[in-house]
C-alpha cells in the first residue's frame, strides 16, 4: 500500500516539497505520495487530524505553523525540544511524534556542499523567529567562535539566546552591528522577499562582512534575494536557500523511512528551476 505524505502551510502553492520527496522516492524504490495542504490560519489542528484520519503516516509542516506543530505533538525529539518549533511529524496510532530537521539541513548545506567551516566560525544569525529558532541548536552544536543573534528588537533575540544559556550565543540589536565582523552570515528573516522592506537588509554594514565570508539566505528564491545582492556588494560570497530546503527534507525522508536520501542531484536540478 503506498504510504501518504504531506506538507501543511499557508500560503502552499509554492512548496517544492513534494516534487523532492518524488525524487528521493524515485531515487530508493520508495512506495509513497506525497501532496500539499493548504491549512485554514486558524484550524491547523483540524487540518492535521483530517490527514491523519487518512491513514497518513507523516507531514512536513511550514510556516506559519511549526510553533503549533510543536504543540501538536505527542512526543517531540531532543532537537525539537532544542529549537520549541517541529516541521516534521510522524504518524503512529494515538501517538504524534514532533521532530525539527530544518538546522541538520542548514549545516549539512554550508559544511558539506558548500564546504564552508562552521567550527571556529564567527557567524551573525538575522532575525529571532521560526526560522531562526529551527537552527540555532544546530549552528552552536557546530562550535563556532561566536554565535550572535540579531533581531531589529533585542528582547526577541535575547529570548531566543537565552535558551541555549551557558553558550556563546550573544543577542544584538541590528544597529549595533557596525563594529562586529563575522565569517559566516545566515537570513532568517522573511525581509529580503518582501518589496516593501527590499533595503531592509542593507543595515548589515559592509564592513561586517570579513575577509572571504558567505552570506546564506535560508530562504529558497530563484533569484538573487535583497540580502544577497547587498552581501554580494559587499565582498562576500553568496547562496540561495536550494541546499537546505533539500537537505532538510532528505532529513525528514530519513525520519520517515529509514533511506538517506541522495541529494546532490536534487539540489542540481532545483537550482536549473
Amino acid at each position: 500500500m503506498t504510504d501518504l505524505y504531506a506538507v501543511i502551510g499557508n500560503p502552499i502553492a509554492h512548496s517544492k516539497s513534494p516534487l523532492i520527496h518524488a525524487a528521493f522516492a524515485r531515487a530508493h524504490q520508495q512506495d509513497i505520495s506525497y501532496e500539499r495542504i493548504l491549512a485554514p490560519i486558524d484550524k491547523f489542528s483540524e487540518s492535521v487530524d483530517a490527514f491523519r484520519r487518512r491513514r497518513a503516516r507523516g507531514a512536513n509542516i511550514t510556516a506559519p505553523f511549526k510553533f503549533e506543530a510543536f504543540r501538536y505533538a505527542t512526543n517531540l525529539t531532543d532537537r525539537a525540544v532544542a529549537s520549541g518549533a517541529v516541521n516534521t511529524l510522524v504518524f503512529d496510532g494515538n501517538e504524534v511524534l514532533g521532530d525539527n530537521t530544518d538546522g541538520a539541513g542548514l549545516t549539512r548545506d554550508i559544511t558539506t556542499n558548500l564546504g564552508v567551516k562552521i567550527s571556529g566560525a564567527r557567524v551573525l544569525l538575522l532575525g529571532a523567529g521560526g526560522a531562526a529558532f529551527g537552527v540555532v541548536g544546530a549552528l552552536l552544536d557546530e562550535c563556532p567562535s561566536l554565535l550572535t543573534i540579531a533581531n531589529r528588537t533585542h528582547a526577541k533575540a535575547a529570548a531566543l539566546a537565552a535558551k541555549y544559556a551557558g553558550s556563546n550565543a550573544q543577542a544584538l540589536t541590528f544597529d549595533q552591528l557596525s563594529h562586529q565582523q563575522f565569517d559566516l552570515v545566515i537570513n532568517a528573516t522573511s525581509a529580503s522577499l518582501e518589496p516593501s522592506s527590499g533595503s531592509a537588509l542593507a543595515i548589515v554594514p559592509p564592513n561586517c562582512y570579513a575577509a572571504g565570508s558567505l552570506a546564506y539566505e535560508m530562504i529558497y528564491s530563484q533569484g538573487e534575494t535583497s540580502f544577497q545582492q547587498t552581501a554580494s556588494l559587499a565582498g562576500a560570497r553568496i547562496a540561495g536557500g536550494v541546499g537546505m530546503l533539500v537537505e532538510q527534507a532528505a532529513e525528514s525522508f530519513f525520519v520517515w523511512r529509514g533511506v538517506q536520501a541522495e541529494t546532490a542531484g536534487v539540489i542540481a536540478m532545483l537550482a536549473q528551476g
